[in-house]
């Protein structure tokens, strides 16, 4: 039997907007309308990004969220083990959040993912100089 908290988390669904007028930076709440990209559910959004921010604050403090600190989570959060562990999972997939040596931090890989597709973009499919972008 695979537990929740064990599910692959390699890979997450992200919601992509051509409209100049829906742009994350636009947005009254940069951070909210990010985790709306990711989180199909308003209050799993809310969630994300309070979770996002613990793991920043807590790494600022220079005390980060170890894994261990689930129980505490849960509580803080207001969710079950499994929903929080499916929203974690979204994290982790995202490249937002890294999960090494039992803790929890903000990753860059998400936007090296996003770099890395608008360069290729750019340049295979527009045909166009880097230089450019």
């Amino acid at each position: 039997m695979t537990l929740v908290k064990d599910a692959p988390r390699t890979s997450t669904s992200f919601i992509i907007r051509s409209d100049a007028n829906t742009r994350v930076t636009t947005s009254r709440d940069p951070f909210y309308e990010l985790m709306r990209r990711l989180f199909q559910d308003e209050s799993t959004a809310i969630r994300g990004q309070r979770f996002l921010e613990m793991i920043l604050e807590r790494e600022e403090s220079g005390n980060p969220i170890r894994t261990s600190e689930w129980a505490e989570l849960l509580r803080e959060l207001g969710v079950s083990r499994s929903s929080f562990y499916a929203m974690r999972n979204k994290l982790l997939g995202s490249g937002m959040i890294t999960n090494k040596k039992k803790v929890y931090r903000v990753s860059g890989q998400f936007s090296k993912d996003l770099v890395d597709m608008a360069r290729w973009w750019w340049v295979a499919v527009l045909k166009r100089d880097l230089e450019r972008l």
